[in-house]
């Protein structure tokens, strides 16, 4: 079988389907931090897009480095995705528009395969995540008031348990841990770093 056809295939296998019921986030930024502050607004509800790249080469992951003018996370690398309106939209709608929002990516270059375990933030966000594939003929518009910049990383290496990494930093006034996973000048951590080992452990764990 195509390598490209087997991880689709496992990713229908294996992930939740794209329009099942919301469930309660199982990972977070506490999870190598014993637990995360208690909170007494309820999460904010956001949705992510792992958009996945097989027509011509190599599976790929599309990335984002966040505009570094943005007031919540300036410069990090991150999937496109944003905040559920709560006007009645899903989660998985929101995804999709975010991509559209962000890179310039239309809705029918995209096929969600399914959704995997939400993730709530310290800074009080329940993500969830979506994996989809991109079909060929779409064009990156990246939106500069967003996106600096977008990039590929080969979906090997961000599965590879080796390049799993454990850092730490300052926070608040305590060290904060958090998985990363350095590729290539760039630096995949914290909340996206976390969201890839949850899909990781979906598919292979």
């Amino acid at each position: 079988m195509d390598p490209a056809e087997a991880l689709i295939g496992r990713l229908r296998d294996r992930l939740d389907p794209v329009d099942a019921p919301a469930a309660a986030p199982v990972r977070s930024d506490g999870d190598l931090n014993g637990g995360l502050p208690d909170r007494v607004t309820p999460p904010r509800e956001a949705a992510v897009l792992a958009p996945l790249i097989v027509h011509d080469g190599p599976p790929r992951l599309l990335l984002t480095e966040r505009a570094a003018h943005l007031p919540r996370h300036a410069g990090q690398i991150a999937f496109p995705g944003g905040r559920v309106d709560p006007a009645g939209e899903t989660p998985a709608q929101a995804a999709v528009r975010e991509l559209e929002e962000e890179v310039g990516i239309a809705p029918e270059h995209v096929e969600l395969i399914g959704r995997f375990d939400g993730y709530l933030t310290v800074t009080g966000f329940h993500v969830t995540p979506f994996v989809g594939v991109l079909r060929p003929g779409y064009v990156l518009r990246p939106d500069p008031g967003e996106v600096a910049d977008v990039f590929e990383t080969p979906f090997d290496f961000l599965m590879d348990p080796a390049n799993h990494r454990r850092h730490s930093r300052a926070w608040q006034g305590h060290t904060r841990h958090f998985y990363a996973m350095p590729w290539e000048g760039r630096y995949i951590w914290g909340a996206t770093a976390g969201m890839l080992k949850s899909l990781h452990d979906r598919l292979y764990g």
